[in-house]
């Protein structure tokens, strides 16, 4: 496993927190994902072997806020 931060730009509020999450750990490979809204970051552990973080961060920008 690999763990990475991601600074999110975009989050305002528990809701946007959420749709991160959720868009985050729908990554296949993604195995924990926690998003903290004060500092705009997503903690993200995956496994390089069945994603990789331009891909994870793809499912961000699709979710509407900017990785």
């Amino acid at each position: 496993m690999v763990e990475t931060t991601i600074k999110v730009e975009g989050m305002s509020c528990g809701h946007c927190q959420m749709t991160v999450t959720k868009a985050i750990s729908g990554v296949e490979g993604v195995s924990s994902v926690d998003v903290d809204l004060e500092k705009g970051e997503a903690n993200v552990s995956y496994d390089p072997e069945a994603t990789d973080i331009d891909t994870i961060k793809k499912a961000v920008n699709d979710s509407g806020y900017k990785a």
